[in-house]
């Protein structure tokens, strides 16, 4: 019997959010959101110093919206190098934004045109914000608010900085990008509750920072990635 059924009107359904529980979510996003989305004025400037206009540095926000690619592309073309040589750095630095995807399918539970409008929210921060729920609503509610958090935050913050361009100075200077860093870190560090979770987040940051020095921005975050979403699958298949 469920609580609707017993009688109880103020008792949620079982697939549904306590208010509280939403709340918090919401909360959550929106932090994550705010750290992320300033970082954006960060890409705003340097797009333009790179020798974009504001037009083209804002449609990348827009229609790439994840920043390893976007910061990779402008990198290439600061550097003197070919259109089609950063947008192909870009694209491999998305190839994660593939997995997250992979896992965000089941999980969202979405089809037909909310799926496809979806897959342009899947990036690091709207991933990280579902896949440590409990339900699907929650997993939902977590997606949403980050995902449209840092899309309007993002492209507003990329405008700002492209119009400013090098007058505000470098973001990185005010501590935006520790900021970010610091968000993902709090998020996870509550869900490091097993062996596998633990083993996962240590082994993934050696990966990660052993590549720092070695290979191009975006990289090792990519490496990372990988290492957590094959020790991932490898314990489904011992759990099976």
């Amino acid at each position: 019997m469920t609580a609707r059924q017993s009688g109880d009107p103020a008792a949620p359904d079982p697939g549904e959010l306590a208010p509280a529980e939403r709340r918090q979510i919401v909360r959550d996003g929106l932090a994550v959101a705010v750290a992320t989305g300033a970082y954006g004025i960060s890409f705003g400037a340097i797009g333009v110093s790179s020798g974009l206009d504001v037009i083209q540095t804002c449609a990348l926000s827009l229609l790439v919206f994840t920043g390893a690619s976007q910061f990779a592309f402008v990198g290439v073309i600061a550097a003197g190098g070919a259109p089609l040589v950063g947008a192909a750095s870009g694209l491999l630095l998305g190839v994660r934004n593939t997995l997250y995807g992979l896992r965000l399918a089941p999980l969202l539970a979405w089809h037909g045109a909310r799926k496809a409008a979806a897959a342009h929210l899947v990036i690091d921060e709207s991933t990280a914000m579902s896949v440590t729920r409990g339900s699907t609503e929650a997993a939902r509610v977590g997606f949403l608010t980050t995902g449209l958090g840092v899309f309007v935050l993002w492209n507003a913050s990329t405008l700002v900085g492209a119009i400013a361009g090098d007058a505000i100075g470098d973001p990185r200077d005010y501590g935006l990008d520790a900021a970010v860093g610091g968000a993902f870190l709090a998020l996870l560090w509550p869900r490091l509750t097993t062996a596998t979770t633990r083993i996962a987040a240590v082994l993934s940051a050696g990966v990660a920072l052993v590549l720092v020095p070695l290979t191009p921005a975006g990289i090792p975050v990519l490496a990372a990635g990988v290492v957590a979403l094959g020790l991932g699958l490898r314990g489904r298949e011992v759990a099976s």
